[in-house]
Formats: C-alpha cells, sequence, structure tokens
C-alpha cells in the first residue's frame, strides 16, 4: 500500500481489524507503556489512544507488533524491495543499466525523493511541552521519543542522497535540559550521525538535526534497516512504501519530511553535551545517566491531522522484535553474500541483540585431513566481529554447515546444543580483550567497554550432552540450587555477588567439590541468582547469562589454563551470570499501574475481549 500519512495507515488497519481504538482518557506517564506492553504480549492490535492526557495530540503504537500486522502494510511492495536490497552492486548502477535489471531500475527510479516547497502549507508549529510526554518506566529520567527518525546531512556532500536517518533515542526533558529549548541525543557507536557530527566538529560547526516523528510505516523501517552500499535510507522509504519520500526545506534550511506528522529542528553543537537518561531499554534493564549531545531546539511542527507514533523498549520480545524479523525477511540473504563462506546469522533476540550471535559458516580449509577443526569459521568469526553493528557483540557461538546442513540459528537450545557436543574446550574459545561492546551493555568495565569470545564448533559429537547433574555431585555449602536448564548446560545458584575476588574463591570451592565426578556431558555451567527461573526456558537461559556477563571476566573453567596466551579448560566452561554491583537495575513493572490498565479489559471498556 502507498500510504500517504500515518492516519491513512491508521484507517487501513482499523478497516481491516488491526487496530482498536481506546476512547478512555490516558496518562503518558507509565499507563501507556503499560498499556502497550499488555496488548503486545497477547499478540494484539495496534492502539489508537484518542485521549492522552496533557496533549492535545492523539497516539498510536503496536504497529509493527506482528509480523503478520508488518507485511499486510507492505503488502504491494516487500518482493520488489527485497531484490533491490539484495542487489549486490551499487543500486545507482542499475538505474544506468535499465534492460539488465529493469524491475530494480524501476523501483529505484520511482523511489528517489521528490522536493517540492508547496508543502510547507501543511503543517502549524507548537512546542516540545505540547507533544505526548510519554514515560515509560519508573526511573526513566523523563519522556522520550521512542519511534524517532533522526536525519542529518554530512556538511562536505549536502542533499537528501547523502544524508542519513537513523533512529536514536531523543529525550524530550527532564534532567538538566532547558524546557522547550533544548533535547537529549543519543545514539550509538558505529552509526552514521556519528560520522556527520565528527565532519561538522571538524570544522567547528553546528550540525543540523531534523527529528521526524510519524509518517508512512515505511520512514521508522527504513529508519532501521541496514542498507547496502549507496542506497538512501530516503530511496529506501519511497520503494517500501510505494510513495517518494517528499521534502522541503524550511526558512532556516533544515529539512523537513513532508509526509512527517512532527518534525523538530535543532543544532548540535561541538562538544556540548548534557546529562541523558536513565532510559529503560531493549536489553531488559536502564540505560544510566551519561553526557550525550545537547540539541538545541529551533521549531516543532506539525501536521494538521498529526499522531503522535511511539512504542515501547524492554525485554525482548518487544515490538522491535518483529521490525527485526521483518527486516530479516527483507534483507536475510544481503549479508552472507558480503562475507564469503558465512550461511546465515542470528543477532539473538532474547538475548537483547547486541549481547550475543549464532551464526554458521562454512569449514573447506582442510578437506583432506580425516580430523576437521575449526579454521575457515574462525576467518568468518573475525570479520562477523568487524561488521558494523555486529562488531558491538560480545558473545559469538559459530558452527560449520557441513556438520548438519539442517542446523538453524534461530532453534535457540538446538543450536546451543550443537556447538557444545562438538567444541574442544581447551582449543576453541578464543577472546577479544579490552575492546568496545553495545553502549547499553553494563557488563564491562566501562561505557562502551568490554570483552569478546568466539565460541566455534567444527568436526565430529565430542560428547554426549547430560540431561541430569552428574551423579554423586553434593553442592558446596553456600550453593543452593541446581537444575539442567537444557541437555549440556548447568545451572548452579549461588549467594549474591560481592568481588571478582569472592567470584574466584566460589569457583575454587566448586572446582574441589567436582573432583573425580564425571562432567563430561556437562560442558557449561552457569552460576546464577535464581536456578528455576534459568531453567524456566530458553529465553530466560540465554537473556541472563548472556546480558550478566562479560566474558574476559566472568568466564572461568575447571582445570583452565593458559598456553601461548590462548585460554583453554580441561573442564567445563563456568560463566559467573550473576548481577554485579556495576550493572545496570533490570526493568519491573509497577503494580499500581498494573492495576490501572485492567480497567480497560473490564466489559464495556475499549479493550475488552483483548487483555
Amino acid at each position: 500500500m502507498g500510504y500517504k500519512s500515518l492516519a491513512d495507515c491508521v484507517a487501513d488497519l482499523e478497516k481491516h481489524g488491526h487496530l482498536i481504538r481506546i476512547k478512555e482518557e490516558v496518562d503518558p506517564y507509565l499507563e501507556m507503556a503499560a498499556i502497550h506492553l499488555r496488548v503486545y504480549e497477547q499478540q494484539g492490535p495496534a492502539l489508537y489512544f484518542e485521549k492522552v492526557k496533557g496533549s492535545k495530540f492523539p497516539a498510536v503504537s503496536n504497529l509493527f507488533g506482528t509480523l503478520e500486522r508488518s507485511k499486510f502494510m507492505f503488502r504491494d511492495s516487500l518482493p520488489k524491495v527485497e531484490q533491490l536490497v539484495n542487489l549486490r552492486s551499487d543500486p545507482v548502477k542499475a538505474l544506468k543499466n535499465p534492460f539488465k535489471l529493469p524491475g530494480i531500475a524501476f523501483t529505484a527510479l520511482t523511489a528517489l525523493p521528490l522536493k517540492q516547497s508547496l508543502f510547507k502549507a501543511n503543517f502549524s508549529k507548537t512546542t516540545i511541552s505540547e507533544l505526548p510526554q510519554i514515560v515509560n518506566w519508573p526511573m526513566d529520567g523523563g519522556p522520550f521519543i521512542t519511534m524517532p527518525q533522526v536525519y542529518t546531512e554530512d556538511i562536505d556532500k549536502p542533499g537528501v542522497l547523502n544524508a542519513n536517518l537513523g533512529m536514536y533515542r531523543i529525550q524530550l526533558a527532564g534532567n538538566d535540559y532547558e524546557t522547550n529549548k533544548e533535547i537529549g541525543l543519543h545514539y550509538q557507536i558505529h552509526r552514521g550521525i556519528g560520522v556527520h557530527q565528527s565532519k561538522a566538529n571538524a570544522k567547528g560547526l553546528p550540525l543540523k538535526v531534523s527529528i521526524f516523528v510519524g509518517g508512512p510505516p515505511s520512514h521508522p523501517l527504513a529508519a532501521v534497516m541496514p542498507l547496502p552500499e549507496g542506497l538512501s535510507e530516503m530511496t529506501f522509504a519511497g520503494a517500501l512504501g510505494n510513495r517518494r519520500f517528499r521534502y522541503f526545506y524550511d526558512d532556516e534550511g533544515f529539512c523537513i519530511s513532508a509526509d512527517a506528522d512532527f518534525v523538530i529542528t535543532g543544532t548540535v553543537y561541538p562538544q556540548e553535551n548534557k546529562p541523558e537518561g536513565p532510559f529503560g531499554d531493549h536489553l531488559g534493564y536502564y540505560s544510566l545517566t551519561h553526557p550525550f549531545p545537547l540539541m538545541k531546539v529551533h521549531n516543532v511542527y506539525h501536521r494538521n491531522d498529526a499522531i503522535w507514533s511511539f512504542t515501547v523498549v524492554g525485554r525482548p520480545p518487544q515490538e522491535d522484535t518483529s521490525f527485526g524479523a521483518l527486516i530479516h525477511e527483507i534483507a536475510g540473504s544481503a549479508l552472507p553474500k558480503e562475507i564469503h563462506g558465512l550461511k546465515e546469522v542470528n543477532a539473538v533476540d532474547a538475548a537483547g541483540v547486541h549481547p550475543l550471535l549464532f551464526a554458521i559458516g562454512s569449514e573447506r580449509y582442510t578437506p583432506y585431513l580425516k580430523e576437521r577443526r575449526p579454521q575457515e569459521i574462525l576467518t568468518i568469526a573475525n570479520h562477523i566481529l568487524g561488521k558494523n553493528q555486529l562488531s558491538l557483540a560480545k558473545y559469538l557461538f559459530i558452527a560449520a554447515r557441513e556438520d548438519n546442513e539442517q542446523l538453524d540459528t534461530h532453534d535457540l537450545s538446538g543450536f546451543i546444543q550443537h556447538v557444545l557436543e562438538r567444541i574442544d574446550l581447551t582449543r576453541d574459545l578464543h577472546f577479544h580483550t579490552k575492546t568496545t561492546i553495545d553502549t547499553l551493555d553494563y557488563s564491562g568495565e566501562g561505557l562502551n567497554s568490554g570483552s569478546k569470545v568466539v565460541f566455534a564448533a567444527a568436526g565430529e559429537k565430542k560428547r554426549v550432552l547430560a540431561t541430569e547433574p552428574p551423579e554423586g555431585f553434593v553442592m558446596p555449602a553456600d550453593f543452593s540450587s541446581v537444575k539442567l536448564a537444557i541437555p549440556g548446560v548447568m545451572a548452579l545458584q549461588l549467594p549474591a555477588y560481592t568481588s571478582a575476588r569472592a567470584a574466584k574463591d566460589e569457583v575454587a570451592l566448586l572446582e574441589e567439590a567436582v573432583k573425580g565426578k564425571d562432567l563430561s556431558g556437562i560442558p557449561l555451567i552457569v552460576l546464577c541468582d535464581d536456578a528455576e527461573f534459568i531453567a524456566q526456558n530458553i529465553n530466560n537461559l540465554v537473556w541472563v547469562t548472556f546480558t550478566r556477563s562479560n566474558p574476559a571476566t566472568d568466564i572461568h573453567g575447571i582445570s583452565e589454563f593458559i598456553d601461548d596466551k590462548h585460554w583453554g579448560c580441561n573442564g567445563p566452561v563456568i560463566i559467573d551470570a550473576r548481577k554485579k554491583p556495576h550493572h545496570a537495575p533490570e526493568l519491573l513493572k509497577v503494580p499500581e499501574v498494573e492495576e490501572k490498565v485492567n480497567r480497560l479489559g473490564e466489559n464495556g471498556a475499549s479493550l475488552f475481549g483483548v487483555i
């Protein structure tokens, strides 16, 4: 569908039973987020909030809440867009060779951005404080824009085709921000906007920023889409939405998306930061307060029929999970074409995306040897860990496709077991220490700082994974519970973590306790605060294990050793996944707010039969 606006999309979804209106007045402080979370958990419809307390603007959320609904919104354009994204060459070349690639050429040509000044009449002005002040979690530093499209241009190559459109969170108020005049701009490393700001800083010039909210659903999806080099987000938005990205420049030279519902313009000056956060983030914890770029607001525009678009960020799965699923549908085959020998890679959503990657690659280096070991897949692993956002990962489990052609990185339990059956713990763990990890991950030594490890597996099975604790195993005195989370993975519940020194002592106690026991079927032991919780399901296991540990400091091993600076162990690997004093607090729902939400599910209320 070629939606002309967000209102057009809302009407289409409502017509086809994909959207429900909430007619009761709702509070943007915690209540709207709680409603969204409750409906998302039921895989319910998109939500249109008619009356937002304190604002004249309605709001919509959960547009992308299911893959089915996401595909429905782009039902007429997905096949041709998949062609465009998977094109290996520069998309501009397709325009120069229309007879070789007629479909792609037509798609790219009709998707080129359209500049027209007559769109200016569609906008009025408002202020930051008149926008819906949505706060998702009780410890959040203030209201945030959670579905923004942040537009910046390259100061050396201005223009829409060289611009960057990204989704970076925006804090509207709170902390030390001057009301209606200043907002916070948080972006993570390796982002396009960072390149633009660096260039502006080098020239001592302010960076012009336009923040779009709303518009056709192709626009926010374009902002998060990993696109091939040479294909701009604005062109992609036009192709996906069957409608060219329409824009103009205001009197101050800021780019305005003509189809956006809201546009905030402002400038970011070199080295001018203010504290931003906390914010409940997609790892399931708060990202804490840190200095981030300060944006000085120039104007706030809105369409006459404007709808505020938002989502709720928290422990996966959330609406951004469906975003990821749709991105995989569109571009899932593009990355393997870029990395020779890679079959597939999965940034594991249940573990918060960045902490954990699963990958399958080819292992063809020495086909003349009977016994195979990880070689080619190690080069693939290094390539993955140097690739854009994938470089922020902490744990990478990679396996050889030749050992099981049906292996699937989205089968979390099956994939972990496949690796653990084959891995040589004396040889196949490879660490990268004192390096860069995700900004939102507080398991390391500081902001953006931590370590990585590759678990590589190739060859025949080396062990049969145990389904019960080893016979005769008696836990040390302070260890309170033991569970087999999945075959081969034993969860041990310990007292709360106090220090690295104490953790080493506890590992020594465990090593003494298992001396003489057959641990051949248990290659991985997870130390945790709640063994019962970890053992409940695979999502709990990967979330706790990989979000609460930093490989270099929290991986230990039974009979561990260092040989020529390579770490290995002759017994199980141990990951200490307990909460640490330096970790950020996890996100918890507020019971009083949950009670308020219940009223909307009563007979006669807007969400009766939905929640």
